[in-house]
Formats: structure tokens, C-alpha cells, sequence
């Protein structure tokens, strides 16, 4: 890992006189140079719209784009009909409760949550309950920051018909055992949605293994650009799944009172896709093929988790948030908060010496006040972090005079 933080320029910029040390990969990553070439390259080189040209230079980025899917589906272990490209995870979520939520779900059904969702996990599917009278139930949080799997026989019911849940909270760091949660859901002929933004940058996915129905993630936080989402519908699903969007690019015939589409995933993606995006997603993808084992990305970053973790739990006033033990062995990020001093003095602070991490609820409010936190400091690492940087950090703590 030590030799790779040379491929991201960005690094070579110093802030107030210091090192940048960015602590903030779970909001978004850094990118890699290929990936910053690949996306200067298609429009240097290669730009034009895809699906619509005959001449070899359309055809071209036709393939560049339609290459990239299938590098998402290999890099996930799905077919390549099964990737949906979306501008993020937001997306994709809204994407299914706007469509197949929609479509299949009435008055007096359930969807189960957990307490740690994000608000992109939570908020789409309030409105559903809103609109259609469905009911949201979840899953509990218990102090440690671990899910209480325990209440899954009695909140999976048979009025259960989604259970959407994410794998790894952005607010905690917590690993959930999805593969327990999916079996449940399953057994009770309910479908399942997996949130895989803070685990498919840091784990492999393997859709087929895991078994779900629908899974999200962003291309932003693994490397690639912003505004490129990857969406997993299974296949068997495809018929139940309405377009999200109507317009060109997704229609096989068309009169003046009528229109039919054409097979998935090009039924799911209306209008000009994000190509360039997507291009710089399978350039990121390549990155990883090339450069980055999984198992020693996540033991890399545990040993930061507990590197911090221990320089920061002889401090009586701060307390961490989370599973600790599972995030000294598997975890990527981890929060805590300063009896007296606000999040975002915090980060003022650090940001002073050019370390850079994030303040606040984390888009997890229900979670801050179930935990009776008012804001805390989330530290999330990547492939370019070192230990001499979580040094830094600890030293610029000490200046704070806490005890």
C-alpha cells in the first residue's frame, strides 16, 4: 500500500504549510492518475454519445461505455445485464422506490430498516410510507453499535415484502452480517436491497454469494468520478422493474399513443448516461484489478482503526462510537466525540495542520440522537493512508489539552 500514494497527484499539494492528510475517504475518495487520464482522455479524444452513432468513432465510446459495465459486473460477480448505471447510490436507491417499491408494494405492507441507515436509506422509503401506506419497522441499534439480530424472528413477518439494510454504517463503521439478515428475508419471501457504499470500495462484493435482489454503490468513494452510481438488479427481477425514467436510448418501438423498451439495462438508463463517468469508473476498476489485494486493503486499514483507537482511549473525555473491538480487526473508519468541544472545532482544529476528516451527524440523524450524540468526528481511511499521518493526528489532538 505504501508505494501507491504516488499515483494520486492530489497528495503533492500542501495545506496551511502542512502534508495534506485526508481522513475523509468515506464522504469521497481520492482519485488515481489513470483515472483522471482516462476521463481527460475520452474528452480529449474519444467524446461522443453511445447507442446512436454507426460511424467507428461513436462506436468507440459505445464500447469504452459498454466495457466499463462489464468490468462493474465482473468486479461484483453479476451479469453484465444486471448493471444499472446510476449518478450514485442516492440514485439507485430512489431508483427501486420510485419503481419496483412502487409498483409492488400496498397499503399495510412492511419494509424493514435498520437504526444506523443513512438518510439515503431512510428518506425514500418514508415517502413510500407516506404515500402508500406502508409500514417502516427496524432493526435496533444496541449500545456497542452492533445490530440486535436477536428481533429479526419477531420484525420479519409476512407482511414483510423489502428488507433494505446497509452493509457497513457510515456513521459507526459497523460491519453488519447481511448474509444472517438476507437468509431471514428470504425465508419470509421478502426481497432485500443491500447499501454497499461503504463496503464496495473496501471488500469484495460478490452478489451471487450474498444472494441479494437489489444492491447500491457509488463510483466516487472507490477511486472513480463523482456522479457515477452503480444499481444490481437481479435478473429474475428485470420483468417486475419499471423504468425509472422515460425518453431516448431506452426505446425499441414508438408510435404517436405507445412505446415499448428495449431489454435491460439500456431500459433503465433514459436520455445521454454519465459515459465519461462511467469510463472513469472502469478505470478505477482497472486500479484495483492491478494494484490492490482486498485482504490487505482491509488489514491496512484495521491496523489504522486500532492504531487510532488506542491512542485515543486513555483521553476520559472522548468517547468512540461503534463496535471497537470489530473495527481494531476489520473496520475502515471510526467516529468519536469530546465531552465539551463541538465536532466542528474539531475539525477546525485539525484542519489547521491539513488534516482533513469529517464533523456532524454523518446523514445518520436518527442514529445521532438514538445515541444521544449531538455531532461527532469520523475519521475513514484508504489505500494512500499510513500510519505516520494517524501519528499527526493524535499529536494534533494532544493540542486541544484535553484529558
Amino acid at each position: 500500500m505504501k508505494t501507491l500514494r504516488k499515483d494520486f497527484p492530489i497528495f503533492k499539494q500542501k495545506i496551511n504549510g502542512h502534508p495534506l492528510i485526508y481522513f475523509d475517504n468515506a464522504a469521497t475518495s481520492q482519485k488515481p492518475q489513470t483515472v483522471i487520464d482516462a476521463l481527460s482522455r475520452f474528452y480529449l479524444e474519444q467524446n461522443n454519445n453511445i447507442h446512436r452513432s454507426v460511424y467507428a468513432f461513436g462506436e468507440q465510446a459505445t464500447t469504452l461505455y459498454e466495457d466499463a459495465r462489464a468490468s462493474v459486473a465482473d468486479f461484483i460477480n453479476a451479469q453484465t445485464d444486471e448493471v444499472v448505471f446510476t449518478k450514485g447510490t442516492t440514485e439507485g436507491i430512489n431508483f427501486i422506490a420510485s419503481t419496483w417499491a412502487t409498483q409492488h408494494l400496498k397499503k399495510g405492507d412492511e419494509i424493514l430498516l435498520t437504526e444506523m441507515e443513512h438518510h439515503s436509506n431512510l428518506v425514500p422509503w418514508q415517502q413510500l410510507a407516506h404515500t402508500h401506506g406502508v409500514q417502516l419497522k427496524f432493526i435496533p441499534v444496541l449500545p456497542d453499535g452492533t445490530l440486535d439480530l436477536k428481533k429479526l424472528p419477531q420484525l420479519i413477518t409476512k407482511k414483510t415484502k423489502l428488507v433494505a439494510v446497509v452493509h457497513v454504517s457510515n456513521a459507526l463503521g459497523t460491519r453488519n452480517d447481511i448474509e444472517t439478515i438476507i437468509q431471514a428475508a428470504q425465508a419470509a419471501g421478502a426481497r432485500v436491497l443491500i447499501d454497499a457504499a461503504q463496503s464496495a470500495p473496501h471488500q469484495k462484493i460478490d452478489v451471487k454469494k450474498i444472494k441479494c435482489d437489489f444492491l447500491v454503490f457509488s463510483g466516487h468513494k472507490m477511486l472513480g468520478p463523482t456522479g457515477i452510481g452503480v444499481l444490481f438488479i437481479k435478473k429474475e427481477l428485470h420483468d417486475q422493474v419499471n423504468p425509472y425514467q422515460f425518453g431516448g436510448g431506452m426505446i425499441y418501438e414508438a408510435d404517436f399513443h405507445h412505446a415499448t423498451f428495449l431489454d435491460a439495462p439500456h431500459k433503465f438508463e433514459a436520455g445521454t448516461p454519465p459515459i465519461a463517468q462511467a469510463i472513469g469508473l472502469g478505470a478505477a476498476i482497472d486500479y484495483f484489478n492491478k494494484h490492490i489485494s482486498f485482504d490487505e486493503l482491509q488489514k491496512h486499514e484495521a491496523a489504522l482503526c486500532a492504531q487510532l483507537i488506542n491512542g485515543l482511549v486513555p483521553y476520559k473525555k472522548i468517547t468512540i462510537l461503534g463496535p471497537i473491538e470489530q473495527l481494531k480487526k476489520s473496520g475502515h473508519l471510526m467516529s468519536f466525540a469530546i465531552d465539551g468541544i463541538h465536532a466542528h472545532d474539531v475539525a477546525a482544529h485539525l484542519s489547521n495542520y491539513g488534516i482533513c476528516v469529517r464533523a456532524g451527524h454523518h446523514c445518520a440523524q436518527p442514529l445521532a440522537k438514538k445515541l444521544d450524540v449531538t455531532a461527532s468526528v469520523r475519521v475513514s481511511f484508504y489505500l494512500y493512508n499510513s500510519e505516520q499521518e494517524v501519528e499527526k493526528l493524535l499529536e494534533a489532538i494532544t493540542l486541544l489539552h484535553i484529558k
